[in-house]
C-alpha cells in the first residue's frame, strides 16, 4: 500500500507565535512534509502580498514542503443572526493566494455552533444559503485550479455535507471537497470511521486528531487526545485514505479542551435528523472504551489553558505516530 505524507496545521502550534517562515522551518526540523496554514501569523502592518507568497513558495520548494492554504468560508450568513454576509471576496482572495503558492486546496471553516443555539436559523436554512452561494463560486475556484476543502467542523454533519455537494451539482475533484477532521466528527455525533467512508471520495485535506467521548449526566463530552492515545481508529482512516487518495496528507491538528454535547435534551437531539440508533450504539461503545482508558489513568482531558505548555512536544509525538501510520498505509 502507498505511503502517505505527514504534515502539521498552523493552529496546533499557535502558542509558539511562529512567523510563516519559522513554521515552515519547524516543519523541516521535525520531519513534517507539509504545512497547512489555518491562519498566518504576521505583524499588524504586514500584508499577505505576492512577494510574501512567492517567498513562502520558494522556501517550501527548496525544502520539498507542501503548502496547504486556508482562509475560505462556505456559509454566506451571519451564524448568530442569519443575516447575509459576503464570503465571495474572501474566497476569491484565498483562491488567488493558493494559486500563487502552488496549492490546490483552500480550507473552509465558517466556525459555527448553530445547533447549540435554539433561537438561530435552522440547519436547512444554512444549507440552502451555502448551496446558492457556492454554485455561483464554481468558476472562481475552477479558474484557479483550487478545491474549497470544507472542514468537518460544527456546521454540518457528513450527511448534510453530501447533500450540500449534491445541491451544488458538484462532483469530487471539481471545486468542492472535504477537509476531514477526525475528532470533530465525534462532536457532531458521528463515529469517525463510517463518516470517513461516507466522505471518502471528497477528501482532499485532513485534520488528523485523536480524541475520546465520555457519557456524563449532562450528555456526551468529547475531547482531544494525543494521536494514538484516544479511541478514534486513526489507522483504519489512514488505510481508507491511502486506498483512494495516495496524495492526501495526514495533517496533525491538535489542541486542548473538551466539548459538551447535550444529547439528553430532546430538542438538541432533534437537530441531528440523520442520527440513528445504530450510530448511537457505536458512540456509546466509544464512550465505554474512553471511560476504561480514563479509569486506567491512560487518558485524560487536557484543559485548553494547559495547551501552550505542552503543545510543541505533543505535536512532535503526534507527528511520530502519524508517520508510523503513514508507513503502514
Amino acid at each position: 500500500m502507498r505511503k502517505l505524507k505527514v504534515g502539521v496545521d498552523s493552529y496546533s502550534l499557535k502558542p509558539l507565535d511562529l512567523s510563516p517562515f519559522e513554521l515552515l522551518e519547524w516543519a523541516v526540523i521535525n520531519g513534517a512534509e507539509s504545512v497547512q496554514f489555518s491562519e498566518i501569523n504576521l505583524p499588524a502592518a504586514a500584508a499577505v502580498d505576492k512577494a510574501l507568497l512567492a517567498d513562502l513558495r520558494g522556501y517550501a520548494d527548496e525544502n520539498r514542503l507542501i503548502i496547504e492554504w486556508g482562509g475560505g468560508e462556505h456559509i454566506p450568513l451571519d451564524l448568530a443572526t442569519g443575516k447575509p454576509r459576503d464570503i465571495r471576496t474572501g474566497n476569491r482572495r484565498a483562491a488567488e493566494q493558493a494559486y500563487l503558492l502552488g496549492s490546490s486546496t483552500v480550507r473552509s471553516c465558517s466556525g459555527g455552533l448553530m445547533r447549540w443555539k435554539a433561537d438561530g436559523p435552522s440547519t436547512e436554512d444554512f444549507l440552502r444559503a451555502a448551496a446558492a452561494e457556492l454554485r455561483e463560486e464554481r468558476s472562481l475556484f475552477r479558474d484557479h485550479g483550487v478545491v474549497l476543502a470544507v472542514e468537518t467542523h460544527f456546521e454540518f454533519t457528513s450527511f448534510e455535507l453530501l447533500r450540500l455537494f449534491d445541491m451544488c451539482g458538484a462532483v469530487p475533484g471539481e471545486y468542492l471537497g472535504i477537509c476531514l477532521d477526525t475528532m470533530n466528527l465525534l462532536t457532531m455525533l458521528e463515529d469517525p470511521v463510517p463518516a470517513a467512508k461516507r466522505l471518502l471520495p471528497w477528501v482532499v485535506t485532513t485534520h488528523i486528531k485523536d480524541g475520546g467521548l465520555l457519557l456524563t449526566p449532562d450528555g456526551f463530552v468529547s475531547f482531544t487526545a494525543e494521536a494514538g492515545k484516544g479511541t478514534i481508529d486513526l489507522a483504519t482512516i489512514a488505510e481508507l485514505l491511502a486506498s483512494v487518495h495516495p496524495a492526501v496528507v495526514l495533517t496533525v491538528e491538535d489542541h486542548g479542551g473538551d466539548f459538551l454535547i447535550p444529547v439528553n435534551d430532546p430538542e438538541f437531539l432533534a437537530r441531528f435528523p440523520d442520527l440513528d440508533v445504530a450510530e448511537l450504539v457505536r458512540l456509546t461503545s466509544l464512550a465505554a472504551r474512553t471511560r476504561a482508558l480514563v479509569d486506567a489513568g491512560r487518558l485524560a482531558v487536557l484543559p485548553r489553558d494547559r495547551w501552550p505548555a505542552v503543545c510543541e512536544e505533543r505535536v512532535k509525538r503526534d507527528l511520530r505516530h502519524l508517520r508510523r501510520l503513514a508507513g503502514g498505509a
